[in-house]
């Protein structure tokens, strides 16, 4: 039988502001940032050092690290400890996600995912305050250590924020990231339901010809600027030892704000092709698609363009925001099923063939259409409902 998972709902949710950061709290923040790398990268040494030992290295034993450390060390000391410690903790849970995740054969400390060093020049800074190490007052974020930033609020925070993370993008921009408590804004029941199944030729397509969402190629419109950039780094690229030139640091930055434009335009079409979905429907069945795989393949620069789990992503969250109904689908098997009778091809579809006809009761359709209603199907919903006929299956329907 078909995995079938309902997207579940989220306790808290992250807000996040730009912030306008003065020369002062600019070097603050690099010299807090300093201290946590660090701290970061002394956690990958010893946990390293520890299995090559055969000893455990577990978050307690990376306490133990810091408390020393900051008794020893006056420079350490100068800094909050609040980062500090979160740094510990973001280093335990990488780590051991990544121990989850990798499968065996090499030796832990090579095995791709685990924590790696953070370099002086490539890691950007990241730092995260729990309650008690930032206060809001006045407007403007006050960080452990006298450091004083001002938010530009472009809406106002729902709850009191639990914790904060202060991050600076590829273009040196600075934000903050507020947790706060998820709040739910129901809208009107509306009696439809849509299925939803994921490709690169086009992004979304939807048993709603009015909700299927094509390909903006944002991408590919920008990739003439975005290789003139790359030759212009290329170029200016130092040997290596020598210093960066002002021009390799410019070109640099130009390629990273036009790959930043790609970037906000893919999540602006994806979320506000994710509102108007949530908006239309009261459940929503889709597939629940891992498009990794994707960047071993001949079209994986058409895939990426395509930001499938972005778009996902911001449709799972639209509908958690608004109350809807939103059901995974497992992929396997999606394109060989009939929606109409549910009879199963003997062999897997070619990509060139974009047509299904079902060799059981002869349905003809759209290949990803009959797709998007086969999800409909597997998610336990009234293929009717698309039509705006009803929600729920009948009795008869499950027992058929």
């Amino acid at each position: 039988m078909a995995e079938l998972r309902v997207a579940a709902l989220e306790r808290h949710t992250r807000n996040t502001y730009r912030l306008r950061v003065s020369s002062t709290a600019g070097a603050a923040l690099d010299a807090e940032w300093a201290r946590c790398r660090w701290i970061w990268n002394e956690c990958v040494a010893r946990s390293t050092k520890a299995h090559r030992a055969g000893e455990a290295c577990g978050p307690a034993r990376l306490d133990r690290m810091l408390t020393e450390a900051r008794a020893s060390n006056a420079w350490l000391r100068e800094g909050g400890s609040v980062p500090q410690q979160q740094i510990i903790r973001d280093f335990g849970k990488s780590r051991a996600k990544a121990l989850k995740d990798i499968g065996q054969g090499l030796p832990i400390h090579r095995r791709a995912g685990m924590p790696k060093y953070k370099k002086k020049y490539e890691a950007r800074p990241t730092l995260s305050y729990t309650r008690r190490g930032f206060r809001l007052q006045q407007g403007r974020l006050h960080l452990a250590g006298g450091i004083v930033l001002t938010v530009v609020w472009s809406r106002n925070l729902p709850a009191e924020p639990s914790s904060v993370r202060v991050y600076q993008d590829s273009l040196g921009h600075w934000y903050c990231s507020f947790v706060v408590p998820a709040e739910v804004m129901p809208l009107p029941t509306t009696g439809a339901v849509i299925g939803i199944d994921w490709g690169v030729k086009d992004t979304a397509t939807t048993t709603s010809d009015a909700h299927d969402l094509p390909h903006a190629e944002h991408g590919r419109k920008a990739r003439k600027t975005v290789t003139r950039y790359d030759r212009m780094a290329a170029r200016r690229k130092p040997k290596s030892g020598q210093t960066a030139s002002k021009g390799y640091r410019a070109a640099k930055r130009l390629r990273a704000k036009a790959h930043k434009k790609v970037a906000r335009q893919r999540q602006d079409t994806g979320r506000k092709w994710a509102k108007k979905v949530v908006r239309d429907h009261d459940a929503i069945a889709v597939e629940d698609f891992r498009p990794k795989f994707l960047a071993r393949t001949t079209r994986a620069r058409k895939a990426a363009d395509a930001a499938i789990g972005a778009t996902k992503r911001a449709l799972i969250e639209m509908g958690r925001k608004h109350g809807r109904d939103v059901r995974l689908v497992h992929p396997a098997h999606t394109t060989m099923d009939c929606a109409q009778c549910g009879a199963r091809t003997k062999h897997a579809l070619p990509l060139s063939e974009r047509t299904y006809t079902c060799i059981a009761c002869g349905a003809v359709s759209p290949r990803d259409k009959n797709s998007a209603r086969v999800m409909l199907v597997r998610a336990g919903l009234n293929p009717a409902g698309a039509d705006r006929v009803r929600l729920d299956r009948s009795p008869s329907d499950r027992a058929a």
